[in-house]
C-alpha cells in the first residue's frame, strides 16, 4: 500500500540548468502550436458545409484527438523543465499512462479508418456516400475509442499491479508503460509478454488496413485514363499519406528496431516526435496538402 502514496521521479532528458528554460519554452510554444492549429481545423470545418463528408468527419475527429493526445504530456513536461520538479504521484502517472495509451491506440485505429475511407472514395467512387454513411462513420469512430479504451485500461492495470520500490525512477519524460514497467523491482516478464500479445496486433493490424488499401488505391489511380483524374484522385489521399508515414514510421522505428526500446536516450527522442511533433503538424499538412481546406480557410479569412 506504500507504493500507492509515493512519487515517481522523471529522470528522462535531464539538462542543465542554463537549457531547462529554452526546453519549457520550446514545449510549450509546440503545444500552442498544436492546439491553436487544430483548433483552427475545428473551425473551418464545422464552419463549412461542403467539408461536411465523411473524410472530413473523420479530421475533425483527428483534430480533437491530436488536442487531447498533445494535453496529456506537454504542459506537464514543459513544467517540469521550468520548475525542475520531475516528480509525479502514483495516481498522476497512472492517469498520464492510461490517457496517453487512450488517444494513442484510438489515433492508429483512426488512421486505419481513414485509409478505408480513401479506398471507398477512390476504389468505389459510386457506392461511397451509400458505404460510408453517417451510422458507420459514427460506430468507426466508437469502435477506435472503444478499442484504445480496452488496450488502455489492460496496460495501466498491469503496470500498476506491480510493485515499486526504493528510489523508483522512471528513465522518461512522461509516464510510458515501458519506462514504468522497467521502474518495478518485480519480476516484469508477464507484463513484457501482454503489451507485445496487446500492443503487437494493434500496430500490425491497423497498419496492414492501411497499406492494403493504399495497395488497391495505388493501383486504382494507375489504372485512370486521364493524368488529371489521376491528379485529383491522388490528391484527395496525399495528405494522409504522409501522416500515416510520419506515424507508423515513427511507431515501427520505436518498438520494431531491435534495440531501439532499450536504448533511453533514443526512446525519449523518438516519443517526443509521436507525442509532440507529429499533433503539431497534423493541421500544417492537412492544410497546405489540400485544396478544399485552403479554399474553405480563405472563405473564413475573407469572412473576418
Amino acid at each position: 500500500n506504500h507504493t500507492r502514496m509515493s512519487e515517481f521521479i522523471l529522470v528522462g532528458f535531464q539538462s542543465q540548468p542554463g537549457s531547462q528554460v529554452l526546453l519549457s519554452a520550446l514545449f510549450c510554444t509546440m503545444y500552442v502550436v498544436t492546439v491553436v492549429g487544430n483548433a483552427c481545423m475545428l473551425l473551418i470545418i464545422r464552419r463549412d458545409p461542403n467539408l461536411h463528408t465523411p473524410m472530413y468527419f473523420f479530421l475533425e475527429n483527428l483534430s480533437t484527438l491530436d488536442i487531447c493526445y498533445s494535453s496529456v504530456i506537454t504542459p506537464r513536461a514543459a513544467l517540469a523543465f521550468l520548475l525542475g520538479r520531475r516528480s509525479i504521484s502514483y495516481t498522476g502517472c497512472a492517469s498520464q499512462m492510461f490517457f496517453f495509451s487512450l488517444f494513442g491506440t484510438t489515433e492508429a485505429f483512426f488512421l486505419a479508418v481513414m485509409a478505408y475511407d480513401r479506398f471507398t472514395a477512390i476504389c468505389n467512387p459510386l457506392l461511397y456516400q451509400v458505404i460510408m454513411s453517417r451510422r458507420l462513420c459514427v460506430l468507426m469512430v466508437m469502435g477506435s475509442y472503444l478499442s484504445g479504451c480496452i488496450n488502455c485500461t489492460i496496460q495501466t492495470g498491469f503496470t500498476f499491479s506491480l510493485s515499486f520500490c526504493g528510489h523508483r525512477e522512471i528513465n522518461h519524460f512522461f509516464c510510458e508503460v515501458a519506462a514504468v514497467i522497467h521502474a518495478s523491482c518485480s519480476d516484469t516478464l508477464v507484463n513484457e509478454l501482454v503489451m507485445l500479445a496487446v500492443c503487437g496486433p494493434i500496430i500490425v493490424g491497423t497498419a496492414l488496413v492501411v497499406f492494403v488499401s493504399y495497395g488497391y488505391i495505388t493501383i486504382t489511380i494507375i489504372q485512370m485514363p486521364s493524368a488529371e483524374s489521376r491528379h485529383k484522385a491522388f490528391s484527395t489521399c496525399s495528405s494522409h499519406m504522409v501522416t500515416i508515414c510520419l506515424f507508423f514510421g515513427t511507431v515501427f522505428f520505436m518498438y520494431a528496431q531491435p534495440g531501439a526500446a532499450s536504448s533511453a536516450s533514443k526512446s525519449n527522442t523518438i516519443s517526443i516526435f509521436y507525442t509532440i511533433v507529429i499533433p503539431m503538424l497534423n493541421p500544417f499538412i492537412y492544410t497546405l496538402r489540400n485544396r478544399e481546406v485552403k479554399g474553405a480557410l480563405k472563405k473564413q479569412l475573407k469572412r473576418f
